[in-house]
């Protein structure tokens, strides 16, 4: 017997619902790092060269996974050792989280940072600020300015989101305030954003190319509490300025 006429839209409107339910519950599992590694489509992410598509899905693979952290973050690229969880009842902590004394041939002093971050911060820095480096200077970056990784507080300089936890009371957050270079040299985002010569340039450069990594990466155009600083994180939400 044929089904009523008026029935068929139901159906297929209740098809395209469960499809949009699933697609929102797998891309979910993959933004949130719930998707283990040996059941995504994507290969694992590597440091040894610069990733050209899924690099998101890639680093988020690495949330809560310590065995793919320890695979993938390995010398030269980083010197990073595991360190004990902690979680408060204060919505602070860290989880899956390292310190490291250098990464991409920079040194730098982080304890903690979580292996996300950790990854996506030596992919930076090994791909893309090395390699500009280098073409602009004819040197290496030996040392990153680091104004600290975990925190326990709030979002500051924005009123909108004042209520709302950092990603640095998560130690999934890094600032970072300058570059030294092998000569010695150094550049300031608070003394050299604001130009016409190469420092500036290279700044901006390479903050455009942190994108890519980071799912936030401020500057100090974003506002004045940025003035001296890059914000990058790997939170929830998604903004390069």
């Amino acid at each position: 017997m044929r089904q009523p006429a008026r029935k068929r839209p139901r159906r297929i409107f209740s098809k395209l619902l469960l499809g949009l339910i699933l697609f929102v519950a797998i891309a979910g599992g993959f933004w949130f790092g719930l998707i283990p590694q040996r059941l995504s489509p994507f290969s694992p992410v590597t440091l040894d060269e610069r990733p050209s598509f899924f690099v998101d899905p890639k680093l988020s693979a690495l949330r809560f996974d310590t065995e793919l952290c320890q695979a993938v973050l390995k010398q030269p690229h980083i010197d990073a050792t595991p360190i004990p969880d902690r979680v408060s009842q204060n919505n602070c902590g860290w989880v899956n989280a390292v310190r490291f004394t250098q990464t991409g041939g920079a040194k730098i002093g982080v304890d903690p940072l979580t292996c996300e971050m950790a990854a996506a911060l030596t992919l930076w820095v090994e791909h893309e600020v090395q390699p500009l480096a280098r073409e602009m200077f004819g040197q290496e970056v030996v040392r990153l300015g680091d104004m600290g990784t975990y925190d326990c507080r709030n979002i500051v300089g924005n009123p909108f989101w004042k209520g709302l936890r950092s990603q640095h009371a998560a130690a999934n957050a890094i600032d970072i305030s300058g570059f030294t270079f092998a000569d010695g040299r150094t550049i300031s985002l608070l003394r050299d954003w604001k130009g016409s010569g190469k420092e500036s340039a290279f700044l901006r450069e390479v903050h455009r190319r942190s994108c890519r990594y980071f799912r936030v990466a401020l500057g100090p155009e974003f506002n004045k509490a940025h003035a001296n600083h890059f914000h990058f994180d790997r939170g929830l939400m998604w903004t390069c300025r």
